[in-house]
């Protein structure tokens, strides 16, 4: 058995593929890694097309599309290498981008889970929204990253290279983790169905005593978007309502009701932001996320004993006060 697995899910996403696995193959499968496409039930022609074009590929079919997170799980599951990356279906990878990635995973046990530096696959000269060099999360749990705070996208121009990085999470475009962990904690909740669940997974590697790193020897393109675009409702809904889910599943309850006071406030700014803009439909979003997290909770009956993520990189920092009322472009822990 090869020692890597690179998991693609795909769900009627035959342009993408035809597109990004021609590379994912050749830069990709060796006598150590293998490349597998784990299909959602699609029914556009994208197995049959990958069987005769790239028969190099392994395929797991699931027979319907079960969303991003339980998709990976029953890929995962179906597998059995030591260590498996999670990996978009609208990312270029780029020559040798998984050996640093699983040489520092053998050579540091202690971590948990590691993420390349990831551009933006239409401006390559910048960091793609959806990870960038690493993800953090402020002190009211909002994610942002080391080369993107909030909307405000940096270039590229070497400052994030060096050692790897302690970070808060790695983003689930290319994510690569042991497989015994991500079994161990459970894998991608599927109460989230897309968007954090990530975030949510590398807050349970942290609680389980190991870090999550970014590495900057390695470099992927990620278009983003490819499912939703941002701006999106249905996106702006899963983002407030998943980031409220995360913060009550993995802060103790005191805390947890504390920080998620303080959120409900933060979230009625974003809502009149929105309704002053007349976009009713997010606004829409936000109000149906609060509403839908207050049903879903009930669900999560077991919080940590400990606050692991007031200690992450950049817990203490106000993101969101940084970008939209100081209107800073950059904030570092």
């Amino acid at each position: 058995m090869k020692k890597l697995g690179v998991i693609i899910l795909n769900w009627n996403g035959l342009a993408l593929l035809r597109q990004f696995i021609p590379a994912a193959s050749r830069f990709t499968v060796s006598d150590t890694a293998d490349l597998i496409v784990a299909d959602n039930g699609s029914d556009d022609g994208s197995v049959e097309w990958l069987r005769e074009a790239h028969p190099e590929v392994r395929l797991i079919t699931l027979d319907r599309n079960y969303g991003f997170a339980e998709g990976y799980n029953r890929a995962v599951k179906a597998s059995e290498y030591e260590y498996v990356t999670l990996l978009n279906s609208d990312v270029e990878v780029t020559e040798n981008w998984w050996q640093p990635i699983l040489s520092y995973l053998e050579s540091n046990p202690d971590v948990g889970a590691v993420q390349p530096k990831i551009l933006s696959y239409r401006d390559k000269s910048s960091f793609e929204y959806a990870g960038a060099a690493g993800g953090y999360l402020d002190a009211l749990g909002y994610p942002y990253c080391r080369g993107r705070l909030f909307d405000a996208i940096e270039k590229d121009h070497g400052q994030y290279d060096g050692a790897p990085a302690d970070v808060a999470w790695a983003s689930g475009a290319c994510l690569t983790i042991p497989r015994s962990l991500y079994m161990d904690l459970g894998g991608l909740d599927p109460g989230f169905f897309a968007h954090m669940e990530e975030i949510d997974l590398c807050c349970r590697v942290h609680g389980a005593g190991k870090r999550v790193c970014a590495i900057s020897g390695s470099c992927v393109y990620h278009v983003g978007g490819a499912s939703l675009n941002q701006g999106n409702p249905t996106k702006t809904y899963l983002n407030f309502r998943n980031n409220l889910l995360l913060l009550h599943k993995n802060l103790p309850p005191r805390r947890g009701k504390k920080v998620l006071f303080i959120r409900r406030l933060a979230d009625t700014l974003a809502f009149g932001m929105f309704l002053l803009k007349g976009d009713t439909a997010n606004a829409r979003a936000i109000l149906r996320a609060h509403r839908d997290f207050r049903r879903m909770k009930k669900d999560y009956t077991s919080q940590p004993a400990e606050d692991t993520l007031s200690s992450l990189p950049g817990a203490r920092r106000y993101a969101v006060l940084s970008r939209y009322l100081f209107r800073r472009k950059v904030l570092l822990p």
